[in-house]
């Protein structure tokens, strides 16, 4: 149990300074070298919990089981040496030859490893247990450990090199990473002679530790000021386009959505349909009877009032849907929720008030609607034109009745 508590303790700390990472709440987690770099902190929790049952199994002579386990702990190994070096490559992003020389390496050795442990199983080329059960080292490790400390130290040396021409801020990350890469380097090297002590567990926890503290946090430093400097220029660009936009999108005779409006909205719902997010809505087109011979015989003053008065009917009767003025005496009401699913009775109700105003000689608005049909329609347009041309018919038959 004394070999296996130092990796319990490396594992607990790792999860605790890297919980944003596991959970993969990392702001840059969407980044290659963010992706990469939380698989390498899930890889080296493996590598740990693998030490754990290794020194478990090891002293209780389980000979079977720690092999097996050994196994997973060399292959463990070998996946946290390549996201190392996956992790530089996708860190510096540079274009050079000595990037893609790291970045196939890394893909080499973890080939390599991969082969030799499955020989391993027919041939002990890399360990065995003895009869008395004593983990023996076969030529294999020795030259393995040895490359990976060279892997280690030419990675470090090469993030050291590439940090000469950066920013203070980056000069410091990139040293960070280089002396993780040489602690690491050195500890293994050690670890070379007496495969019992457990020091390349103590390297990725040092290591881990150093990133932590060195780049991540002021990485998340840098990106919180970022953001700040973001909040404010958008709050800026808000403030000054607030008003514009509230003038564009808002009809300033009768306050309802302006056409500049309608046609953004008619673009969300197309590319809602092209999704397939949206599966019902509804159109209402309305015209406003008698505008043009209002505005001739009584002006345009009058023609106002009537649009208003036919405005205030349309958004009294429709009251959870956006209402857009299209034209001169033009509305449109776009149906969703409680007032699509009641569409029927309000249109019923708008039609009969229609009517009695008709007789009463108030203000008369034809009306005409349309339901999408996800079968048949792949734009708005289409249900706009039917719910038009229905319009037309009910302001036909209401010409009628005069």
């Amino acid at each position: 149990m004394t070999y296996s508590s130092t990796a319990i303790v490396a594992l607990l700390v790792h999860c605790i300074i890297n919980n944003d990472v596991i959970r993969n709440q990392h702001y840059r987690n969407t980044t290659p070298a963010g992706k990469t770099y939380r698989l390498l902190v899930l890889s080296v929790a493996a590598f740990y919990i693998s030490d754990i049952f290794w020194g478990i199994l090891y002293e209780e002579h389980m000979i079977a089981e720690v092999f097996a386990d050994t196994v997973i702990y060399f292959a463990l190994m070998a996946a946290t040496v390549f996201l190392w070096t996956r992790y530089v490559v996708n860190y510096l992003q540079e274009n050079s030859w000595l990037n893609k020389a790291l970045y196939y390496i890394g893909w080499f050795f973890l080939a390599a490893i991969t082969v030799v442990l499955i020989l391993n199983f027919f041939v002990p080329v890399m360990f065995w247990f003895d009869e008395e059960g004593v983990f023996c080292s076969g030529q294999l490790r020795y030259d393995f450990l040895i490359i990976q400390v060279i892997m280690f130290m030419f990675s470090a040396g090469y993030v050291l090199f590439i940090s000469k021409g950066k920013n203070k801020s980056e000069k410091r990350h990139h040293r960070a990473i280089g002396l993780f890469g040489f602690a690491i380097a050195i500890l293994l090297g050690i670890q070379v002679t007496n495969p019992l002590l457990p020091l390349y567990t103590v390297g990725w926890l040092l290591g881990t530790c150093i990133l932590h503290t060195f780049v991540l946090e002021d990485m998340k430093e840098d990106r919180i000021l970022e953001l700040e400097e973001m909040l404010l220029r958008e709050e800026k660009q808000k403030k000054e386009l607030g008003s514009a936009r509230q003038l564009a999108f808002r009809d300033s005779l009768t306050g309802v959505k302006s056409y500049n409006a309608y046609v953004e909205a008619e673009q969300q719902i197309n590319e809602r349909i092209a999704s397939g997010e949206l599966q019902e809505f509804g159109v209402v087109v309305f015209d406003v009877n008698g505008l043009k011979l209002m505005n001739d015989t009584h002006g345009h003053e009058a023609g106002d009032r009537l649009l208003k008065d036919a405005c205030h009917l349309i958004c009294a009767m429709f009251k959870h849907s956006p209402v857009f003025r299209i034209g001169g005496d033009e509305f449109v009401v776009l149906l969703e929720g409680e007032d699509y699913q009641h569409r029927m009775a309000l249109l019923a109700d708008f039609e009969w008030q229609a009517e009695v105003n008709q007789r009463n000689g108030s203000t008369v608005v034809a009306s005409g609607l349309s339901t999408f049909s996800p079968g048949e329609d792949n734009a708005f347009r289409k249900v706009f034109e039917r719910a038009d041309a229905r319009m037309y018919d009910r302001k036909r038959f209401l010409k009628a009745k005069e």
